[in-house]
């Protein structure tokens, strides 16, 4: 059984991705999803490794880029700019800009369960390829390809800090004004495995309690801590 796209169709691809493959089996690896390689044995090597490749590769890329355009700016800011870029959201956005939906070779169950527009999939796809062209032709090539297709993408000015969550704000209003931290614990879960809920309890340092019920023991947290700031000082529960 042949590989779905044929060396002829992939140099549209090639000339959008700023790189002409000396071995067009780089790029055909990184187009193949697991699924198309489980269904066609000893066909094609699936694209895993080379994402494991290519996300190093997009990293050390993007983290130097930013390193050299803001050189006063601190490693927080640095990081919170690199994970803008780099997220699955992001890769998967550029994944469609160059519509690597069409040539990506996918299982006859993965097609059918709509893979070929799945976020994670796609993005896995595009860091398969920065690691596909670090294999054919080296770092610099894939830094060539990657500066391109992000030069668009790149921050202007520095990220701003990011906001704390509802259990810092209140952690730093107890400690402020108590000298105490806010106790949290699971009161209890309830309903189907699937769809289950969880009750947590606040204890505050003044001795108040209250309760808050969310998906998750961390969203309830959330949930009860910014009832307990807009109680205390609702401009933090802003």
């Amino acid at each position: 059984m042949e590989l779905r796209v044929n060396e002829d169709t992939l140099e549209t691809l090639q000339q959008s991705i700023h790189h002409a493959f000396s071995h067009i089996n780089h790029l055909q690896t990184a187009l193949t999803h697991s699924s198309y390689a489980n269904e066609n044995h000893g066909v094609a090597e699936h694209n895993e490794r080379l994402e494991f490749l290519g996300d190093a590769v997009l990293e050390l890329c993007v983290s130097q880029e930013l390193y050299a355009r803001f050189p006063d700016a601190p490693e927080g800011a640095l990081t919170r700019m690199r994970s803008k870029l780099v997220n699955e959201r992001s890769l998967a956005e550029l994944a469609r800009r160059l519509d690597l939906s069409e040539y990506v070779y996918l299982g006859k169950g993965e097609e059918v369960q709509g893979g070929r527009e799945r976020p994670s999939l796609l993005s896995d796809v595009v860091e398969a390829i920065f690691g596909a062209i670090f294999l054919d032709a080296g770092f610099d090539a894939a830094r060539h390809t990657i500066l391109m297709l992000f030069k668009d993408k790149w921050p202007v000015t520095l990220a701003p800090p990011k906001a704390k969550d509802y259990k810092s704000r209140l952690q730093e209003y107890t400690q402020s004004h108590f000298k105490e931290r806010p106790l949290y614990a699971l009161a209890r879960s309830f309903g189907p495995e699937h769809a289950k809920m969880f009750e947590v309890e606040l204890r505050l340092p003044d001795g108040n309690t209250m309760t808050a019920t969310g998906t998750s023991v961390k969203k309830a947290q959330q949930l009860v801590a910014k009832q307990a700031l807009a109680r205390y000082d609702p401009e933090r529960a802003s």
